[in-house]
């Protein structure tokens, strides 16, 4: 079989229309964004007193400069899995509506997760879906693995932190290993 190609069986849905992230796939979504009940700057891991672009709260929770007032003084754990489950579920239906092949349960919890880190116009965008939904697709990469491994970068840097995760992602899509 050719990579990134692979055959319908009974655990994969058509074009993934009633897929929604599954519990293992939120537990290790949680894992690689890390919980802070805190606010914190995305880029530095810094905890932060004032909205700042970048401002995170929860689970990978972007702040916008309009809700800082409600996210200022933290939130409880509840509140970040509330805030995670409303967050998640863009991610969820844009998948949906971009990727035109088969999926299994860990194929999709992978590109959640992987489209949560990168946001949505990028993968939408992205070599990784025109591999996807076309393994044979002109893209600058020679696999769907390579052009998913490629977003390692973060400020044009290459960084070990996303090495890692964009390896725990693919061992996910490519595997069905939550880990």
């Amino acid at each position: 079989m050719a990579q990134g190609t692979r055959v319908a069986t009974s655990a994969q849905t058509p074009l993934a229309q009633n897929l929604v992230l599954s519990a293992r796939g939120r537990s290790l979504l949680k894992r690689l964004e890390g919980i802070r009940l805190r606010p914190y700057d995305d880029q530095t891991g810094v905890a932060i007193t004032q909205w700042v672009a970048g401002a995170t709260i929860g689970v990978g929770h972007l702040i916008d400069q309009s809700e800082w007032s409600r996210f200022s003084s933290g939130i409880s754990q509840q509140e970040a899995e509330t805030l995670l489950a409303h967050d998640v579920a863009p991610y969820e239906r844009e998948i949906r509506k971009v990727v035109t092949r088969s999926l299994s349960q860990s194929e999709f919890d992978a590109l959640v997760i992987f489209a949560f880190n990168i946001g949505r116009r990028a993968f939408s965008g992205s070599s990784v879906v025109r591999l996807l939904n076309n393994p044979k697709a002109s893209t600058g990469y020679p696999s769907l693995e390579s052009a998913w491994k490629a977003w390692n970068k973060s400020q044009g840097k290459v960084m070990q932190g996303l090495n890692n995760r964009r390896a725990a992602e693919w061992k996910l899509f490519d595997k069905g290993v939550y880990q």
